[in-house]
């Protein structure tokens, strides 16, 4: 156990969940993972500061929210709910969740952008390459796999415009002599040699930080054209968070930084071991002390994806089997460096063998004992026998075992450590055959001694489940009326006071029927496609703009309705920068239609002008208002120009 960690700061992240929909199970196992390791510093008395987030900026977020009818700050601000409501539902014991919409955040990315860049750090120039809208990355062309995006498999489009840069190569040879020098800086080594040989040593390209085709972003306070683009915004959370100021940081910032370990998906090292560290250097910071990579969690052997129908969401899960178990589920499925893989029948099977029989049974059968042969009372535990020092070393082992682990984070083995203490006590109860001793008066000693013993064993296997069991851990405490539940109080078997009365014993897990489990999970997976339909139509509708224009038939052309009308009040929409709320007339009466042009043009500019109506489209409801229709404008880089039509057209002309 840790003797000089008492009181000694200890900072932990995640990496902070892009808001662009719910995250499914996959990408709650991190912050799962996360707080395992959050509650087991705080055991061995580190003081704990452990953060999650959001990173909500981009061009994705942006085209997400105008599909939705919504302002990208409303359409974040359900995201993000959603992403806090799922770390709250896992009992995860976060101490701050930060949001990079946070005003505190926005104004120090810009304070850190501006000095990177009057340092010469940062520079303009003009960008001209691949880029992938739904992964917001720009990639070289021998990046590509199959000349799609490396990381999505879609299709990527030319992009040039005018753009800042990190000079990433100003800092290679100091970044790469550092990753050398640190060998657990990333962390495992796969990781390390990875970033090493695939990236920076064939030659680190400079970075682009900003953006000027979307305005949803941080904006350069020195160039109004552009917004912080994603790297500098999202990776600086973890020192904007604690009150880094390029200006004077706060007495937080100095305590707490550098953090001990950034924990990540292995999908985004690069961006937290190069992107980031170089960040720092140019920044004159301290950096983390470790970045662990963590694998991906499957369904079966596939990554989770809406396109695939094999998302699970954690809330879900919740529902069927509880917080617990889902936790217990996360981690212990984990390897430490390969993949996971979570499936149904797995679920079931877990629960059910090591939830229900080893662990929950163990409980309920010894506390039950304990009730009925000694009317709930703890015994002396003074009449041993040599196979009772088998179980306290077992104990005792189990410990070392579980420290050692959970600091090398592999914590499915750490967690498969506590069960397996479970399985040794069960064991014991059948070697010393408690049922047997009852029988004899004169074995009560004997009785009671095994009774206690596995009373003390079940309270270290308390003490061990808090940081992944925390609920589990507290209502086991509860039946054995034993609050001694620090981890200090492992250095000795015999904490358990003796007389000290038992509670009822009740079942901690009831095993699951597995018909009536996947009757509840067909329910679930039927309303979670019947909700996730509308964001994969989004998702495809992007998809196609992204892939060029598809090609239609003259019958196709033929349905669409064109129609000349003229804007006969105008207003701007309440709760949106972007939407217009026009009513034109159309020839045969009058309709209201929400437009996105309130950057481009005035109310008092469009009313009385003639334009070109969409007039057979979907009603859609956007920001409250109901449009019928749509008008046509042309856009051009960052211009949007409405089609108007010469006065000597009357109202109501079809267009063809």
């Amino acid at each position: 156990m840790c003797k000089n960690c008492k009181g000694k700061p200890y900072y932990i992240t995640t990496a902070i969940a892009y808001t662009s929909r719910k995250p499914h199970i996959g990408n709650s196992y991190e912050i799962v993972l996360t707080d395992a390791i959050a509650r087991y510093k705080r055991m061995l008395g580190y003081d704990v500061f452990f953060q999650p987030g959001t990173d909500e900026h981009g061009q994705k977020v942006e085209k997400y929210a105008e599909a939705e009818g919504l302002t990208p700050k409303e359409y974040v601000d359900k995201v993000a709910g959603e992403i806090k409501d799922i770390c709250d539902v896992l009992n995860t014991s976060y101490d701050y969740f930060i949001r990079t919409t946070d005003e505190k955040h926005e104004k120090v990315v810009q304070k850190i952008f501006k000095k990177l860049y009057e340092q010469g750090d940062i520079y303009k120039s003009n960008y001209e390459g691949l880029y992938c809208t739904p992964c917001e990355s720009f990639w070289t062309e021998s990046q590509l796999v199959d000349g799609k995006c490396p990381d999505c498999g879609r299709e990527v489009k030319v992009t040039k415009e005018e753009s800042y840069f990190l000079k990433l190569s100003k800092y290679q040879k100091q970044l790469e002599e550092y990753i050398e020098s640190q060998p657990d800086f990333i962390f495992p080594e796969s990781r390390k040699k990875e970033m090493l040989n695939n990236f920076i040593k064939p030659g680190l390209q400079d970075l682009c930080v900003s953006r000027t085709s979307f305005k949803w972003g941080v904006p350069v306070d020195f160039d109004d054209k552009h917004v912080v683009y994603v790297w500098i915004d999202a990776l600086s959370n973890y020192i904007t968070s604690l009150g880094y100021d390029p200006d004077g940081s706060s007495d937080m910032y100095k305590k707490y930084w550098p953090a001990d370990v950034h924990i990540i998906g292995k999908d985004i090292v690069r961006f937290h071991t190069i992107y980031w560290p170089i960040m720092l250097m140019a920044l004159g910071e301290p950096l983390p002390k470790q970045v662990y990579g963590h694998p991906w969690l499957l369904f079966g052997e596939d990554k989770m994806s809406k396109s695939k129908g094999n998302i699970i969401y954690a809330d879900d899960l919740v529902d069927l089997i509880g917080v617990d178990a889902v936790r217990y589920y996360l981690l212990s499925e984990m390897p430490f460096a390969n993949d996971g893989s979570i499936t149904y029948d797995t679920i079931i099977e877990r629960f059910n063998s090591d939830l229900a029989n080893t662990l929950g049974n163990l409980v309920n059968r010894t506390i039950a004992m304990n009730n009925k042969y000694f009317d709930g009372i703890v015994q002396s535990g003074d009449v041993k026998e040599d196979i009772d020092d088998e179980l306290k070393n077992f104990c005792f082992d189990t410990v070392q075992k579980v420290d050692k682990l959970i600091d090398s984070y592999h914590m499915s083995d750490a967690v498969e450590a506590v069960i397996n203490l479970a399985k040794r006590c069960n064991k014991y109860i059948d070697e010393t055959t408690p049922w047997i001793l009852a029988k004899s008066e004169e074995s009560k000693g004997r009785l009671g001694t095994v009774l206690y013993n596995l009373l003390e064993a079940i309270r270290f296997v308390a003490v061990l489940l808090k940081p992944f069991m925390p609920s589990t851990s507290e209502a086991i405490f509860e039946q054995m009326n034993c609050n001694l539940s620090d981890y200090d109080s492992l250095e000795s078997f015999g904490g358990l006071q003796k007389g000290t009365k038992l509670n009822e014993a009740t079942p901690l897990f009831v095993r699951i029927d597995p018909k009536e489990m996947y009757a509840k999970i067909e329910e679930a997976q039927a309303q979670a496609q019947k909700s996730a339909k509308s964001m994969q139509d989004v998702e495809k509708a992007e998809e196609k703009k992204i892939e060029g224009l598809a090609q239609i038939g003259i019958d196709d052309f033929c349905k669409v309705e064109l129609r000349v009308a003229q804007v006969k009040e105008c207003e701007k929409v309440k709760k949106s920068k972007k939407l217009l709320k026009l009513t034109l007339s159309d020839g045969e009466g009058e309709r209201t239609v929400a437009s996105g042009i309130a950057n481009y043009y005035t109310p008092e500019e469009l009313i009385g002008k003639k334009v070109i109506l969409v007039a057979n489209l979907k009603p859609a409801t956007l920001c409250k208002v109901e449009s019928h229709g749509m008008i046509l404008a042309a856009s051009s880089g960052d211009d949007v120009k409405v089609i108007f039509v010469d006065d000597s057209v009357e109202v109501g002309s079809r267009i063809s």
